[in-house]
């Protein structure tokens, strides 16, 4: 006999506790169990952090009956899975259909058989254990392949940093910038690391305009600049258009970083919510470490000075509400400004906003 501990959990829910004690009489030599004699407590076993692999469910119940016990259940993403079998002297053939249909695995009527019950209960533990494992195998490839992609985006983004003669390390760093702010702004963990990952692929399209332009040292002539501008909608190209979370975020990305929020930017001019969150967050990591990076054409500013800049574009260039959360993020910025630095020790400059302002138009 397998250790206790490691023997699987059936939650047994009747208002009978006669009832509760005949199933538990039938199957506790070979399972852990649980009981609740109303729907409220079967819920809360379920929803903790020990569910059942299975519940054997009652349906005529006072207060909350079976049938919305299970309904509750499978509505919550994280239990959905369990199943779920009515054990009820209901016994009528649409009874059992809608038992069913509410999304029970099983339907054993009273009185009970206990060869029937433990049968039963054995089988739909093992489907659900090879769907777990079906589950984790897929989630595990889904993962690889989620890494896969990450890498391509990562490296297409710093090739093409690197052809506009910047640092690779700007697309990591811009992408922690943007991770931290996404995670001040409220998207969990998924949102997160999908952003975090396609952050970088946002210059993508530079790979597309002729060096001539990209590396002039001088200012751009305005049909120069015509051209420069039309790096957003290359980019959105060079990504292409897809179903898949990973690529269409980053596609996304690509599209609108030059959008501001006023509706000056480029290339839809699209104008406050129209521009997708992950672009507008990714707008404020990208100017952001650009001002405190020292490039070709600049030297680095002060932090002082990048944050007089970035204060001073809210509700122009940037969204207000990730304005007002860069102050929280700023040590987490300087952390990571030091992790993974270009030249150590190169030298902050102040500069006036007209200046920062053709700096930043370059970006």
């Amino acid at each position: 006999m397998n250790d206790f501990r490691n023997r699987q959990t059936i939650l047994i829910v009747d208002d009978a506790p006669e009832n509760i004690e005949l199933l538990k009489s039938i199957l506790e030599k070979d399972y852990q169990i649980k009981a609740a004699i109303d729907g409220n407590a079967a819920l809360r076993i379920c929803y903790s952090e020990a569910p059942p692999d299975l519940v054997l469910l009652d349906i005529i119940m006072p207060g909350m009956s079976g049938h919305e016990v299970c309904r509750r259940l499978k509505a919550n993403p994280d239990r959905r899975r369990i199943p779920v079998i009515f054990i009820t002297a209901m016994d009528a053939m649409e009874d059992e259909r809608l038992g069913l249909d509410i999304g029970a695995v099983d339907y054993i009527t009273k009185p009970i058989s206990p060869a029937i019950v433990q049968a039963r209960v054995r089988t739909h533990l093992a489907l659900y254990d090879q769907t777990r494992e079906l589950e984790s195998m897929v989630a595990q490839r889904t993962q690889e392949l989620f890494h896969s992609r990450s890498q391509v985006i990562l490296r297409l983004g710093r090739a093409a940093e690197f052809k506009d003669n910047e640092t690779g390390n700007h697309v990591i760093r811009m992408s922690h910038y943007a991770r931290l702010l996404g995670a001040a702004s409220g998207l969990g963990e998924k949102a997160l690391d999908i952003l975090f990952n396609t952050a970088p692929m946002h210059d993508v399209g530079k790979l597309g305009i002729p060096d001539r332009i990209l590396l002039k040292p001088g200012k751009l002539t305005a049909d120069e600049w015509a051209v420069m501008r039309q790096h957003p909608q290359i980019g959105a190209e060079i990504i292409g258009k897809h179903d898949d979370e990973l690529l269409g975020t980053a596609r996304a990305i690509a599209l609108t970083h030059h959008e501001k929020w006023d509706g000056s930017g480029y290339p839809a001019g699209l104008a406050g919510t129209e521009i997708p969150l992950m672009g507008r967050i990714v707008a404020v990591a990208d100017v952001l470490d650009a001002l405190l990076s020292e490039r070709p054409y600049k030297k680095a500013c002060s932090l002082e000075v990048a944050m007089e800049y970035m204060t001073s574009q809210s509700g122009k260039h940037f969204d207000p509400a990730l304005i007002d959360l860069l102050p929280s993020i700023l040590p987490e910025v300087l952390r990571i400004k030091a992790a993974f630095a270009d030249i150590e020790g190169a030298p902050a400059v102040k500069a006036p906003a007209t200046e920062l302002h053709e700096q930043m138009r370059r970006g």
